[in-house]
C-alpha cells in the first residue's frame, strides 16, 4: 500500500502532461488495487478522480461493495449515484454486481428497477445479465419470474441452468430442480460441480436414495476428476445418504475423502445425531479435534448437543455446551439453547431447562417452547404449567401456527379433558387454522409415493387397505391395543379415534411397501409430522411379525425398526 500511494501520488503531480486516455487508464488500475484492500479509501479517490472515471471504475467500487457482508447497500447507493452522475452508463458488467446485491439483501424492489433499466438500455438478451436476474428473483423466492426469464433466454450457460436449478432447491421445490437436470441432460449441457451439488440436495429433500444414489454414481463416471473429488459434492452426498436413511454409504463417502474440511464432519456428525448413534457422534468429534485438528464451529456444537439430546445424556451435553464458550469461544445461538432445553426437559430437568430460558441473552423462539410442551405431553405435566408454556408459545409465534395447539390438544387429551380439546379445535376453527397435514412419502424405482391420514388416491388404493386389514388382524392376534392419546381429536369416541390411528399415512406407506418391496429390502418413510405413539407401537410390531426392517424419517430424527424395537429406544 505505501508504494502504491506513491504512485498515486507521482500520478497526482505529473497528471496534466499525461494524455487524458492515459490517465484514466492509470486511475482504472490504481483504483482496483484500492477497492481491493480499502474500501473507504477507494471511494474517497472516485470523489477526487470524478472527472478521469469510466465504467470499469465504478464498476470496481460496485463489485467489492457487492462482495463486502457489510457494505453490499452502499453497492446500490454507489449504483444509483453513477446513474444521477449521467456521465458514464453502467454496461452489461455494471448489472451483475449490483444484482447481486440486491439478491443478498432480498432487495425485490429495487432489484426489479434495476430489471426495468436492463431492458430500457438493451442488456436482456446478454446471458450474464440474465443469469444474475435469474439468480435474484430465485434468490427473493420469486421462482416464477426467474422461470420465465431462463425460458426466454436465447442461449444460455451451464450457469443458467445451476441458478435455476439452485433457485428451486433453496426454496424446497426439489421436484422440480431433478426435472429441470433432466431437461438438462436432454439439452446436452455437461452439468458442473454447482449441479451436481444442488442436485445431491435435491434428493435429499426428497429423501429420493436411488435417485441419489445414481448422481453419485453419474458424479464418479461422468464429471471431471476435479468434480468428482470436490469437497463441496461429498459433503452433499454425506448429507443426502444421511437423510435417505443410509448411513453406511454416508460413511462410505466421508472414509473415501481424499480431503476432508470442517463441514465434512459437520455432516458426518449431525448425521449420527439424527440416526441416534449417539456414541458415534461423540467418537467423531473427538476425532475432529485431536486426529483431524480442525476447530469446531456453531454448527458442530447444534450436531453434537442434538445427539446428547436424543440420547438423554445430560452430563454430556452441559459439557459441550459450557466448553463451547470457555474453550472455542462460540456464542450460543437460539439453536444451541433449543438442543439443551430439550435435552434438560426430556430427562426431567424442567425447572433447568426453565431457569436456562430465563437467562438466554437472546428471546426463545417457539421451537423452544414447542419443545417445552411436547415434553409436558409425554411427562404428564401439570395442565397449568402446560397452558402457561402454550401461551407463551403463541405469543413468540404470533398464534398463526397449528403445532401450538394441537400440542395443547394432546395434553388435555392425555388428562381425558375431552371438552376443552373440543375447545382447542373449535378456537383452530374460529381464527381460521388448520392442523398442517401428515403426509408419509417413500421412493420404489425413482418414483416418490405419497400417503395422506385416509388416503384413496394411490392406484392400488383396494391392494393397500386389503393389506392394511392383513396388518391389523395379525397384531390383534398377537394382543395389540391402540393408544388413542394422540388419535384425531374430531371424532368424540373410542371407536372414531381408533378408525383415524389405523389410516394414518405411515400405515398406508408400510402397506405399500410390504406389497411391492423385495424380501430383504428395508422400508423407507419419510414424515413430515412427528410419529405418534400408537404408531410407533405399531411400526415395532409390525418389524417382527412380518420380519421386516422399516426405517422412518420423522421431522425430527430416524428411527430404524428392527425385530420389534426401535433404534431410539422409545426415547423420543
Amino acid at each position: 500500500m505505501p508504494q502504491l500511494k506513491q504512485i498515486h501520488a507521482q500520478l497526482l503531480k505529473t497528471s496534466p502532461s499525461i494524455h487524458p486516455y492515459h490517465t484514466v487508464f492509470l486511475y482504472s488500475r490504481i483504483f482496483h488495487f484500492y477497492a481491493s484492500s480499502d474500501l473507504s479509501y477507494a471511494a474517497r479517490l472516485l470523489d477526487h478522480a470524478i472527472d478521469n472515471t469510466n465504467s470499469f471504475i465504478w464498476n470496481t467500487l460496485i463489485r467489492a461493495y457487492a462482495r463486502s457482508p457489510e457494505h453490499k447497500f452502499n453497492s446500490l447507493v454507489l449504483y444509483r449515484r453513477m446513474l444521477i452522475d449521467g456521465r458514464i452508463l453502467p454496461d452489461k458488467f455494471t448489472f451483475p454486481f449490483v444484482l447481486k446485491a440486491c439478491a443478498f439483501l432480498f432487495a425485490n424492489t429495487e432489484g426489479r428497477q434495476i430489471h426495468a433499466q436492463v431492458f430500457k438500455m438493451g442488456f436482456q438478451a446478454d446471458t450474464h445479465v440474465g443469469n444474475s436476474l435469474i439468480h435474484f428473483y430465485t434468490s427473493c423466492g420469486c421462482l416464477d419470474d426467474g422461470r420465465r426469464l431462463f425460458d426466454r433466454m436465447l442461449e444460455r450457460s451451464v450457469v443458467s441452468w445451476n441458478v435455476t436449478i439452485d433457485g428451486y432447491v433453496r426454496w424446497g421445490e426439489f421436484d422440480t430442480a431433478i426435472g429441470l437436470f433432466r431437461e438438462m441432460q436432454e439439452k446436452s449441457f455437461a452439468p458442473d460441480q454447482f449441479t451436481m451439488q444442488s442436485l445431491v440436495c435435491a434428493c435429499a429433500g426428497l429423501a429420493a436414495l436411488s435417485i441419489g444414489m445414481w448422481s453419485h454414481v453419474y458424479v464418479i463416471r461422468r464429471c471431471a476428476r476435479e468434480v468428482a473429488g470436490d469437497v463441496l459434492i461429498s459433503n452433499s452426498l454425506i448429507d443426502m445418504y444421511m437423510k435417505c436413511g443410509s448411513l453406511d454409504m454416508a460413511c462410505q463417502v466421508f472414509k473415501s475423502m481424499p480431503q476432508r474440511d470442517v463441514a465434512s464432519w459437520n455432516a458426518l456428525i449431525l448425521g449420527f445425531a439424527m440416526h441416534g448413534h449417539v456414541q458415534e457422534a461423540l467418537d467423531a468429534f473427538a476425532c475432529m479435534c485431536t486426529i483431524a485438528v480442525l476447530k469446531p464451529n456453531s454448527i458442530t456444537f447444534v450436531g453434537i448437543l442434538s445427539a446428547c439430546s436424543h440420547g438423554g445424556l445430560v452430563n454430556e451435553g452441559r459439557r459441550f455446551f459450557y466448553s463451547m464458550v470457555a474453550e472455542y469461544n462460540i456464542e450460543p445461538q437460539v439453536e444451541h439453547y433449543g438442543c439443551m432445553v430439550n435435552l434438560l426437559s426430556r430427562s426431567g430437568f424442567m425447572d433447568e431447562a426453565l431457569d436456562l430460558i430465563s437467562v438466554m441473552p437472546i428471546k426463545p423462539d417457539v421451537v423452544i417452547w414447542r419443545s417445552l410442551l411436547d415434553c409436558c405431553c409425554k411427562q404428564n405435566a401439570s395442565i397449568e404449567v402446560s397452558e402457561s408454556l402454550a401461551k407463551q408459545a403463541l405469543e413468540s409465534e404470533g398464534g398463526v401456527s397449528s403445532g401450538v395447539y394441537v400440542l395443547l390438544s394432546r395434553v388435555y387429551a392425555s388428562a381425558e379433558r375431552w371438552n376443552d380439546v373440543g375447545l382447542v379445535r373449535r378456537l383452530m376453527g374460529e381464527i381460521g387454522i388448520k392442523k398442517e397435514p401428515g403426509c408419509s412419502s417413500m421412493e420404489m424405482d425413482g418414483t416418490i409415493h405419497e400417503f395422506m391420514a385416509g388416503d384413496t388416491s394411490h392406484l392400488q388404493s383396494k391392494e393397500i387397505y386389503e393389506m392394511l386389514k392383513t396388518i391389523e388382524d395379525r397384531l390383534a392376534s398377537i394382543g395389540y391395543k391402540p393408544d388413542l392419546s394422540q388419535a384425531s381429536m374430531i371424532a368424540d369416541v373410542d371407536d372414531g379415534r381408533q378408525h383415524s390411528l389405523r389410516l394414518h399415512g405411515e400405515r398406508l406407506a408400510i402397506a405399500f411397501g410390504l406389497l411391492n418391496m423385495k424380501k430383504g429390502t428395508p422400508i423407507r418413510i419419510f414424515k413430515n409430522l412427528r410419529v405418534c405413539n400408537d404408531c410407533h407401537n405399531v411400526i415395532k410390531l409390525i418389524s417382527k411379525v412380518f420380519d421386516v426392517e422399516i426405517i422412518v424419517r420423522d421431522r425430527i430424527r430416524f428411527h430404524r425398526f428392527r425385530d420389534g424395537s426401535c433404534s431410539c429406544m422409545d426415547y423420543w
